[in-house]
């Protein structure tokens, strides 16, 4: 009887799983669940589909693409040190299931429903029976270990925390190979083998690099700062999620009871704090897109419109306003919004200011660079990281296709005055 099964990725090529080793049998297992086979539902870049049209990958494939980093990495500190080697169920548990928790179009549903992802996840883990369950045969702390890893501060040196939750974590280093491929940019060209032969325990217990892999490792965090500059916090993707949540508040407004809504989702949307494991599960981006669907031809106004909008791409224009002032700001979204209702359009909804804010690299000093003889935090031993540190800000005026002459003039006085 073959125990065996492969996933053939594009980044990770043959991954193979032997059910025949404990540890791997709990990973099928935990494959084949329901929660887990729910991630194929939902998109690992949410809507950058809109702007990259490759970027069609699931958070099933970036979760099994973080099992395979992580065992290579989990390997190699074994070698280093066979003690280490108790923490593989959790690890591997983790790993795999670190992206359970997440809402339709991923990150997405964070703004629209206000959802926590890593607070699901551990809640999936620690109470949900069919995960649970499982875990639980393989160690009966596992299920509790893991959901720590996700949430205790107190773990920020823990080497496992490192591999798990951390800035330089098995998560990064897949997401943005995954994603520079899925979105036809070479930005994310990790060099993952380097990276995980540098690799190894400091003298306090924690993960270090050796010397010879901080080059690739300054690569690894200029590449992640690009990505997000240019995909993750993409224009297109800010207006997508603007639209997305004024569906959402439009429905608030009273439209509920003129519309046809599953009752999963109307408790998703009405209901967040009390959801049910069940109601929870049912909920992906075919509930949600099904939804969208029916309300662009049969809603009332403007959830239809809006809803045509996200469907059809027919999307709202955005243009950056970083270089005003707070009170030049104000004004324009003023401007905006009085051009806006004498084209007869909600100013509430079809205008507005979207502040963004990208969060650096920070070191946490939960990856040291360790010599032989020195241990030293990693913002210390490259300046490049150091830089690398500082976010950034970002501010956008939202606003109708029609009134887009109106405001791009408007811009162009205040730069110049």
């Amino acid at each position: 009887m073959d125990n065996t099964r492969v996933f053939h990725d594009p980044i990770h090529k043959e991954i193979i799983i032997n059910s025949s080793k404990d540890d791997e049998l709990m990973i099928m297992e935990l494959i084949e669940t329901e929660a887990f086979q729910r991630l194929r539902r939902i998109k690992q870049l949410g809507p950058a589909s809109l702007i990259f049209h490759g970027a069609e990958s699931s958070r099933f494939t970036h979760s099994i693409g973080v099992f395979c980093v992580a065992r290579q990495i989990f390997n190699k500190l074994v070698e280093i040190d066979p003690d280490f080697e108790k923490n593989r169920f959790i690890v591997y548990g983790a790993a795999l299931l670190h992206d359970l928790g997440h809402g339709p179009l991923s990150h997405t549903s964070e703004e629209i429903f206000d959802h926590n992802h890593e607070k699901w996840s551990k809640s999936l883990i620690k109470d949900y029976s069919p995960i649970n369950s499982i875990l639980k045969k393989f160690g009966n702390e596992i299920p509790k270990n893991i959901a720590e890893l996700f949430s205790s501060k107190n773990l920020i040196s823990h080497p496992m925390k490192t591999l798990i939750s951390s800035e330089i974590d098995c998560d990064r280093l897949d997401y943005l190979l995954r994603d520079s491929y899925n979105t036809g940019t070479k930005y994310g060209l990790v060099d993952l083998e380097r990276i995980i032969s540098a690799l190894t325990f400091a003298p306090d217990g924690g993960i270090a690099i050796k010397p010879k892999g901080v080059i690739a490792i300054e690569h690894f965090l200029v590449l992640r700062n690009i990505m997000y500059r240019t995909i993750y916090n993409h224009r297109i993707n800010e207006i997508s999620s603007w639209i997305l949540e004024n569906i959402i508040k439009s429905i608030k407004n009273g439209l509920q009871d003129k519309i046809c809504i599953d009752q999963s989702l109307f408790n998703w949307i009405f209901s967040y704090k009390d959801l049910s494991f069940d109601d929870f599960l049912a909920n992906d981006d075919v509930m949600l897109g099904y939804h969208l669907m029916q309300w662009k031809r049969q809603a009332p106004e403007p959830l239809s419109t809006l809803c045509k909008m996200f469907i059809d791409r027919h999307l709202l224009k955005a243009t950056n306003i970083n270089f005003l002032t707070n009170i030049q700001k104000l004004e324009l979204l003023a401007f905006t919004k009085k051009k806006c209702e004498e084209s007869n359009l909600n100013s509430n909804l079809f205008c507005g200011i979207k502040e963004k804010k990208f969060r650096g690299f920070e070191s946490n000093n939960s990856l040291k660079v360790w010599d032989g003889n020195y241990l030293i935090n990693l913002d210390k031993a490259s300046s490049l990281v150091k830089t690398l540190m500082k976010g950034e800000d970002s501010s956008l005026i939202i606003y109708p296709e029609e009134i887009k002459d109106d405001i791009k003039k408007r811009i162009l006085q205040m730069k110049n005055n």
